[in-house]
């Protein structure tokens, strides 16, 4: 009996022992569920570049389209022309190869020929040339129309994936808080909840000690710490909703700079500054690719909308965000 009674407590004593192991621990997952956090910011990033790419290439592929109608109703115009030539043709009994070219699907191929062009008559080889060049041009602006709209295509594909993997990584980061047994669950939120009360407190002290100047950068600066508090929210610039370059966007436009909505094409503006020569105002950039991008505020400190599960705040600055390395500064 007693070795029966050992037995049992020895395979209790092992299941909770495996089971122990098996559990991830509260820091293990909140680890996790940051890390899905950021990632989630740095597919949004990517889907704020897609974006742009998507509006310049509507915006050409309209200005395209409007080309085409213009030439489209120029070569009706011609064709009218051509048409009532043939007509004449056909009455005077002058049928030629001027002829053959209404029904040409490369007139400008026929043109080429010079023995057929001294054959055509003073009369109308100008209608003819008209005729071939604004074809030409019809032709060469649909494919450029083609091509764009196929870029376009691939952008908006883009977009959606880019979207529909930071809501995966979000989604998964839910599941893991789930796992958790409640009054782990419960801990952990609440020591998150402390964490950011006193980044928010810490935050807010270190704004109102600013006092800046009149410069872009200063003014930009300002603008950003007034937002202290604001929640994060993908593709969202204000006025009380954020993401880490929907932020920088209306700091500098308060200070008459005007930016995309996308860290990296933002790292394309500006003077580049050394890291040993940063002041207040400058923009940091992290990631490779870039996709996080903050505001300098001075000792050693910046301004950033982070990721999604936080708020706009002031943190040190180091040459790591999380897993992402600082690249660059530049001025405006």
């Amino acid at each position: 009996m007693k070795r029966v009674l050992a037995s049992l407590l020895i395979a209790v004593f092992m299941a909770q022992s495996i089971q122990a192991q098996a559990a991830p621990s509260v820091a293990s997952v909140q680890r996790d569920i940051d890390r899905l956090r950021t990632l989630a910011a740095e597919k949004y990033e990517a889907a704020n570049e897609a974006t742009l790419k998507i509006k310049a290439l509507q915006k050409e592929t309209g200005t395209l389209q409007q080309r085409e109608e213009i030439i489209q109703k120029e070569l009706s115009v011609v064709s009218k022309v051509l048409a009532r030539i043939a007509i004449s043709e056909y009455q005077g009994s002058g049928f030629g190869k001027s002829f053959e070219l209404l029904f040409s699907s490369d007139p400008t191929q026929y043109l080429s020929d010079a023995s057929v062009l001294d054959g055509v008559s003073k009369g109308y080889s100008k209608q003819l040339r008209e005729y071939a060049a604004t074809k030409q041009r019809v032709q060469a602006t649909q494919l450029v129309l083609g091509d764009r709209t196929a870029l376009l295509l691939a952008e908006q594909k883009r977009l959606n994936q880019q979207v529909a993997e930071a809501k995966t990584a979000l989604l998964k980061a839910e599941k893991l808080l789930k796992s958790l047994a409640k009054a782990d669950r419960e801990r952990l939120l609440r020591e998150e909840a402390a964490r950011e009360n006193k980044i928010l407190s810490d935050s807010k002290r270190y704004a109102a000690s600013y006092k800046g100047d009149n410069t872009r950068g200063s003014i930009a600066l300002k603008f950003a710490l007034q937002q202290i508090g604001d929640i994060y929210v993908w593709a969202a610039a204000g006025p009380t909703r954020w993401d880490c370059s929907g932020l920088t966007l209306r700091a500098f436009q308060k200070a008459g700079v005007s930016l995309p909505h996308h860290s990296g094409s933002q790292f394309k503006y500006g003077k580049q500054v050394a890291y040993s020569s940063l002041k207040p105002g400058d923009l940091l950039f992290f990631g490779k690719p870039i996709s996080h991008v903050s505001i300098y505020m001075g000792g050693g400190k910046m301004v950033q909308a982070p990721r999604a599960g936080k708020k706009v705040e002031v943190v040190n600055l180091t040459k790591m965000f999380g897993k992402k390395p600082f690249v660059g500064a530049k001025r405006l």
